[in-house]
């Protein structure tokens, strides 16, 4: 009965300080102010200010919000052990298992050229040209930094 008189004076306060807002000409702020101020009054018509207040000075509620953050305890604390042991269901052990069995291809791309010919094909010359992603060259670079810094 006071939770329903509490919201009905807070309400009435919100609509006195809508019309006074308006009475500004601060149209917009006044009709947001009137909405919000009709929500108590909304929540008393529909029963869950009477229900909030039944629910907080009830034991057994009190009791079933216990057993419902107990069960999120357990339900977290086993989700946690499972990320961490990293079984979190058959799905992903038969897809790591079959990761692991995979067999890599054992034959190489044909050459860009369209020839098939065998290792007498590549050129003669014992040191090729280092490509762009090379270590080598990028060794060399470096090395030209330190010797430039004298180090």
């Amino acid at each position: 009965m006071i939770a329903e008189t509490v919201c009905s004076a807070v309400s009435a306060a919100g609509l006195g300080i809508a019309v006074v807002t308006a009475y500004r000409r601060r149209f917009l702020a006044a009709a947001r102010i009137a909405a919000y101020s009709l929500v108590p009054v909304g929540l008393v018509l529909t029963g869950v200010v009477g229900w909030l207040a039944d629910t907080a000075l009830s034991p057994t509620a009190w009791a079933g919000f216990g057993v419902l953050g107990a069960a999120w305890l357990l339900f977290t604390g086993t989700r946690a052990v499972e990320r961490r042991r990293g079984t979190t269901g058959d799905g992903r052990k038969a897809a790591r298992r079959a990761r692991r069995e995979a067999v890599a291809p054992t034959a190489t791309a044909p050459p860009l050229g369209g020839t098939t010919a065998g290792p007498s094909a590549r050129p003669s010359t014992a040191r090729s040209a280092p490509r762009p992603g090379d270590a080598s060259e990028d060794f060399s670079d470096i090395e030209a930094i330190l010797k430039k810094h004298g180090i």
